[in-house]
């Protein structure tokens, strides 16, 4: 047995089928995946992403800390609840993780870290801290769960779900988040559609979900949110990035900032790297599924998706690959599945948002 979010049993209740996931048992889907797919792009559905782990970072030597810690700039944080996507990198380059920070004031931030790295995220913000002298507070908040609310209709059900939440949450710009009572109010995500992230006290997850479910929002599994990520173009820790792989060859050059003159973990690596690999989109032209780890055959040599699947929105096979530089979106390439060589168009990383195809 897994560890187990506040929101087990509702999943369990609900008829979820469990699986583990980063050590966590949690909802594949609730009875069909294609239909919960189809939930958040058309109406609102929501995931528990109680595995995720909020971790504060205070003290007067925050943000100092955070610049080094950080490839993106945090001193572009100025407005508090806005927030920044960006990379936490080794020496080398190679992600340790991807992660939102949300500024509050120059000693109160607030990071959100993956599942399955968070114990590693933790040591490395620590030993971070101690090499550098930082004067910083580092708190993990397994107090806390997350309900991410996605799709049209997710900001509008959300107010319904928890009345005065409105007035508190309507004007925020996408990655900015607000403090109301004891939640904070999100509106990032990871599915390409609109909507919210909630971070609540533990002990009133169920009663929130309930809320919600009341309101008309449909509980979806992680099976749907790793293919609306896929459509929307964002990567996923452990299968696009990884310690072995920094963040100019994984589709994410424009969360790395270099033109603030900051000495940030990873920078002397990232600027002798030799542009060698890219990662794009490919949309399958022929019948078939693009998986993972599959032979990605171009003028240029050779590549590997990344991550594939079936997409519902676009009703064809999409994947990432990490493929040789040179290599031009409308360019034709050659997959491996199962002995054959098969062709994709290569695209940018986005095929869909807001409900829309894009490719």
């Amino acid at each position: 047995m897994g560890k187990q979010t506040p929101l087990y049993e509702q999943h369990v209740a609900a008829g979820a089928k469990i699986v583990d996931f980063a050590g966590w048992d949690m909802p594949i889907h609730y009875g069909s995946q294609l239909d919960e797919h189809h939930q958040v792009r058309r109406d609102a559905g929501m995931f528990d992403v109680s595995h995720m782990l909020p971790v504060d970072v205070s003290g007067a030597g925050s943000q100092s800390f955070l610049a080094h810690l950080l490839a993106n700039d945090i001193g572009r944080l100025s407005v508090p609840g806005k927030a920044l996507y960006s990379c936490m990198l080794q020496e080398d380059g190679g992600v340790v993780d991807d992660l939102i920070t949300y500024f509050f004031a120059p000693d109160d931030y607030r990071i959100v870290v993956n599942a399955g790295t968070a114990d590693k995220d933790i040591a490395w913000m620590r030993t971070q801290a101690a090499n550098t002298g930082a004067n910083v507070t580092i708190s993990p908040r397994r107090d806390l769960a997350m309900i991410a609310v996605q799709g049209p209709n997710a900001r509008a059900r959300t107010w319904a779900a928890l009345p005065g939440s409105q007035a508190a949450s309507e004007e925020l710009k996408p990655f900015q988040a607000a403090r109301w009572q004891d939640l904070m109010i999100c509106r990032t995500g990871y599915t390409g559609e609109d909507g919210f992230e909630l971070i609540v006290p533990a002990s009133r997850a169920v009663e929130i979900w309930q809320a919600l479910a009341a309101a008309g929002v449909k509980p979806v599994g992680l099976g749907a949110r790793d293919t609306l990520r896929l459509e929307a173009g964002m990567n996923l820790y452990g299968s696009d990035m990884d310690e072995s792989k920094n963040p100019l060859e994984s589709g994410l050059a424009w969360t790395v900032s270099f033109n603030d003159g900051r000495d940030f973990v990873g920078r002397a690596a990232l600027e002798a790297w030799d542009g060698s690999r890219q990662l794009v989109g490919l949309k399958l032209i022929d019948r078939g599924v693009l998986r993972s780890h599959m032979r990605v055959i171009t003028a240029h040599g050779e590549g590997e998706t990344t991550s594939g699947s079936f997409a519902p929105t676009l009703n064809a096979s999409i994947a990432f690959a990490r493929i040789p530089a040179g290599v031009a979106p409308g360019d034709t390439v050659e997959v491996e599945i199962r002995g054959k060589l098969l062709p994709a168009r290569v695209g940018k990383l986005a095929f869909a948002r807001n409900g829309k195809a894009l490719a």
